[in-house]
């Protein structure tokens, strides 16, 4: 049934905390349309996102199987108001800790990258 939503197959995010997930998921995995589908698609992240799909398609094998392997490390998630929620998280390779902010717009949650802190 959800396929006939969407051709990808995806689900909106109810909450932050799966919308944070998910693209995190699919940053680690190269999906980068699974990574679009939950991302608040103004024209920077958009710019940012791209920008991250270039590097990551700069790494060798090894590494971008690395980054599929690793596990999502969630540390918090806060909610600021009703419409921002921060999630605080690493991934088990990289071990870099990273806040991203995910909005609640329309009823979804979206991952809004201008406001990410590493």
């Amino acid at each position: 049934m959800a396929a006939c939503n969407n051709s990808n197959s995806y689900k909106k995010a109810d909450d932050a905390q799966e919308a944070g997930r998910e693209f995190i998921r699919g940053s680690l995995d190269g999906d980068y349309d699974k990574a679009r589908f939950y991302l608040y698609a103004d024209s920077t992240n958009k710019f940012l996102l791209d920008s991250w799909k270039s590097s990551y398609d700069r790494l060798s094998a090894e590494e971008k199987q690395k980054y599929k392997d690793a596990d999502i490390i969630v540390l918090n998630v806060h909610p600021e108001n009703d419409s921002v929620t921060t999630y605080k998280y690493f991934n088990s390779y990289k071990k870099d800790t990273t806040t991203l902010k995910v909005l609640r717009i329309e009823g979804y949650w979206f991952v809004d990258l201008k406001e990410m802190i590493k």
